[in-house]
């Protein structure tokens, strides 16, 4: 126990290493701003954008110390949307002449430009993308909201491993 405590009061008091799994040095970065998100890929729900963005700051929010502000920040994420479609996966045996697909799956991809202006070695502008796969006899209308929270949910935390936690 007391062993325990030796090690994990450093860590944890030199701002290096947190348990929220972030190694930025939050005693000189205070401050990040991300934009809005905007649905350039053409397709999926009206509120898509505003959603995924909303998801974004409510993680940082959430799992670092960083304040989120409007102006002019140490940390600045901005983005678009830019693919959103589905796709059919794990075909199955014919059924008469067309091979039928037993799943289909959802993928949304979004370019992020991260800025870090304490450390612009660490500024990024890439690509991350995820799906989730649902029953070829489901609508996406049916499931495509519970989908989009997922996809997003697995893109934020790509995002800020890249950028705060420096994964």
């Amino acid at each position: 126990m007391i062993l325990t405590t030796l090690i994990l009061v450093p860590l944890n008091g030199c701002k290096i290493y947190s348990f929220s799994g972030t190694t930025m040095d939050f005693t000189k970065v205070k401050t990040i701003s991300i934009n809005v998100f905007y649905n350039n890929a053409g397709n999926g729900p009206a509120n898509m954008a505003q959603t995924f963005t909303e998801r974004m700051r409510d993680y940082y929010q959430n799992n670092t110390p960083l304040k989120i502000v409007t102006t002019t920040s140490d940390l600045h994420i901005e983005g678009s949307i830019v693919g959103y479609e589905v796709t059919p996966v794990a075909p199955t045996g014919n059924q008469g002449t067309q091979v039928q697909a037993s799943l289909q799956r959802l993928t949304m991809r979004v370019q992020v430009k991260y800025v870090n202006n304490q450390d612009e070695e660490q500024n990024f502008d890439q690509q991350f993308s995820a799906y989730e796969d649902f029953a070829q006899g489901t609508s996406l209308s049916q499931v495509e909201s519970s989908l989009i929270t997922t996809i997003s949910d697995r893109i934020v935390y790509d995002v800020f491993n890249k950028s705060v936690a420096n994964w």
